[in-house]
């Protein structure tokens, strides 16, 4: 079944509250514009109850189906912040806010929830319960683990739980996913070597913190080409390195910051370990101390199977076209908070096609609205077919 017919009529609406987000781009935990938005939005269409400040300022939405919500539920979730970013599109919706813009597409990801919200509180062709989810700070702030943490879970029942996230470089109406890993997890960490400066044309007097540094940044090369398994998958990058102020002098310390990402738990600590172990020992082998500080970020986003396949078959139904519809995406170093929700829970995310606009986190991104009822489609069907009473 191809994309359902009523969201013709919705697509001018939804593509307003889609804009109207993004001219009002909010960081992190500060989305209360938008979060007090959503809200109102849920008031209006009809939801049974809108619950707003949950891990700070996330909102959750309850639609109960015709036996009065009894039974199983399902999850649906949408992240709401953006970037601190200054936008560049030169559109007339374009983001009013200084330094920040919606760059990842989150207002369209809202925007597609809210209308397949209305469209399930008008039509309730379904049993059991939808839990609406819509997140704060997604983009590093771990949104996710908050609401969690706030009770998402404890305080309503959740069976299932199913999200999106648009893609460039996939055409409109085109979806992927894959069972199994599909993000990697984003941890990072800082290290500060602690040397002995002094005269730059004296150096045999000093423990010098650059050439310590240069060492540790071609050493931790070798945990991907000799740590770990070579049909495993690990990124180690030092992406910051601080030293030094002026051609004559061997500074006292330096500063090298990076990330860690990796598509299994098993290679996440192995990386970690190995890590710690190359710094600590290089900084022995050359005389220098060392503050290693290592912060675990999200953890890999791993779909389970038999979800993973579930919503395969709707995406399919959707497109009215298995062609357009990848079931096998390799999968991507980036990551995904989502990824919490899916250690506690069985469920599946997935990618929908932003036809061939500007990549993800760019100046230029826009988010597509051609792709609105693809993805509210999909959303309203895995609803009503996991939800179905036959």
């Amino acid at each position: 079944m191809p994309i359902i017919n009523r969201l013709a009529e919705m697509q001018d609406e939804i593509t307003a509250w889609r804009r109207d987000f993004h001219e009002h781009p909010e960081i992190l935990y500060e989305t209360h514009r938008t979060s007090a938005k959503v809200a109102e939005i849920l008031n209006e269409i009809g939801v049974d109850e809108v619950i707003t400040g949950v891990g700070r300022t996330g909102v959750v939405g309850i639609i109960k189906g015709r036996n009065g919500g009894a039974g199983k539920s399902i999850a649906l979730r949408a992240d709401i912040d953006a970037l601190p970013m200054t936008e560049e599109t030169g559109k007339e919706y374009a983001s009013k806010i200084d330094g920040a813009m919606h760059a990842c597409g989150h207002d369209g990801h809202t925007a597609m929830l809210l209308g397949a919200a209305k469209y399930l509180a008008e039509t309730r062709n379904f049993d059991g319960t939808v839990v609406l989810i819509f997140q704060p700070a997604e983009e590093g702030g771990a949104g996710a683990k908050a609401m969690m943490d706030d009770g998402l879970f404890t305080r309503w029942h959740v069976d299932e739980i199913y999200g999106l996230h648009n893609l460039p470089g996939i055409s409109i109406g085109e979806f992927a996913t894959r069972p199994g890993p599909l993000l990697a997890s984003t941890d990072e960490f800082t290290i500060t070597i602690k040397g002995l400066g002094g005269h730059a044309a004296y150096p045999h007097h000093t423990i010098d913190p650059i050439v310590v540094g240069s060492q540790i940044v071609s050493a931790i090369q070798s945990i991907a080409s000799r740590n770990v398994a070579p049909l495993e998958s690990v990124v180690v990058s030092v992406t910051v390195f601080k030293a030094g102020t002026a051609h004559n002098i061997i500074p006292d310390t330096a500063q090298l910051s990076g990330t860690i990402r990796s598509l299994t738990s098993d290679v996440r600590k192995q990386a970690a370990e190995r890590l710690k172990q190359i710094v600590e020992g290089i900084c022995a082998a050359n005389g220098a101390s060392v503050d290693f500080n290592f912060m675990d970020g999200y953890p890999p986003t791993k779909n389970h199977a038999a979800q993973a396949e579930f919503a395969t078959k709707i995406a399919e139904e959707v497109t009215g076209n298995d062609t357009k519809v990848n079931p096998d995406l390799q999968p991507s170093m980036g990551g995904e908070d989502f990824a919490y929700y899916l250690e506690e829970k069985p469920g599946a995310f997935l990618f929908i096609g932003n036809g061939d606009s500007a990549g993800l986190h760019h100046p230029e991104y826009d988010f597509n609205d051609e792709a609105i009822p693809y993805g509210c489609s999909l959303f309203i069907k895995l609803v009503e077919t996991s939800l179905s009473s036959t």
